[in-house]
């Protein structure tokens, strides 16, 4: 949000249980969590601060292949499942983006980005597991790294694949009367 002039004045984690409920579409699991993160927050603050937050930003991004939600793997054969499932296909990156006002009301925002990798070699594949970097991210790569050279093509926001969609985050706050 650096790049909108827009700098926060405190970052917490909310620390939820990120399992998807059963049943859960992509869209609807981004939106419930990232409604969550920021409810939760916008709450701890209120009690340790009870004049409140002036504002509280959720967001939480999912890769989904079609209607599959992929984890956050946090180790190699996790992230070599997401690649070999991302391999050669098209798949959607989805974050949700909720922000709670001072007055508590709540407005949420999905941007949705359509990814497709080339078709990966088992070496490509093992050379990104080695170096770590998809480990706890979102379908099991990180677009801004080493990853990027996996994209065939992109039809959306590139921000949104690295994990927060800046426009869409910007004019909600702008709409709500923050960022100038």
């Amino acid at each position: 949000m650096g790049q909108a002039g827009i700098v926060p004045d405190l970052i917490r984690a909310a620390n939820l249980d990120e399992t998807p409920l059963k049943g859960e579409l992509p869209r609807s699991y981004a939106l419930r969590l990232a409604t969550e993160k920021a409810a939760s927050v916008a709450a701890k603050q209120r009690e340790l601060y009870p004049a409140g937050p002036a504002l509280v930003l959720g967001a939480d991004t999912v890769v989904a292949a079609g209607r599959r939600i992929l984890p956050k793997p946090d180790d190699a054969e996790g992230v070599r499942a997401c690649l070999s499932l991302l391999s050669g296909r098209q798949h959607q990156v989805m974050t949700a983006v909720a922000v709670v006002l001072p007055d508590g009301v709540v407005r949420t925002r999905v941007a949705v980005t359509r990814v497709a990798f080339k078709r990966l070699l088992p070496a490509e594949i093992q050379a990104y597991v080695d170096c770590r970097e998809g480990q706890g991210k979102a379908g099991g790569y990180a677009i801004q790294g080493r990853a990027e050279v996996f994209v065939r093509q992109i039809n959306g926001s590139y921000s949104n694949v690295v994990g927060l969609p800046l426009y869409e985050t910007v004019q909600m706050l702008r709409g709500a009367g923050y960022g100038g």
